[in-house]
């Protein structure tokens, strides 16, 4: 694929993902803040080659997503995920879920970290 078609799909596949984060939470602006080409280059991977393959839907990478980093007890990174995961159609009730069957194998801990940032999503986004 071409440059330009990459940088296309990863800003479509970007704004369908995290248009409801704040900028400042975007880890690409983190990333751009100590190295730009590098960011532009984890960009171009992460969300225009990755996020946006097609092998399973938006929502199923979502909720995975949901699941690996409730449990890897990664509250900062969750909410952002969170985020997409309301951005590309999941419903409170699955996401809730897979934090729930999460608990299973990471622990309540985890889980009970994970419904904090599932609930302070929902508030910000007034839901």
């Amino acid at each position: 694929m071409d440059t330009k078609k990459l940088v296309e799909k990863t800003s479509k596949t970007a704004n369908l993902y995290f248009s409801s984060v704040k900028n400042e939470e975007k880890p690409y602006n983190l990333w751009r803040e100590f190295d730009k080409d590098l960011a532009r280059d984890m960009s171009l991977y992460i969300t225009g080659t990755m996020y946006s393959r097609e092998k399973i839907p938006h929502q199923t990478r979502q909720l995975v997503t949901v699941a690996a980093l409730t449990s890897l007890s990664k509250p900062e990174e969750l909410k952002l995920h969170v985020h997409a995961a309301f951005n590309v159609g999941c419903s409170k009730e699955e996401i809730a879920e897979v934090m729930f069957q999460t608990s299973i194998y990471a622990g309540v801990p985890a889980c009970n970290t994970a419904l904090s940032v599932l609930k302070a999503v929902l508030e910000e986004r007034k839901e």
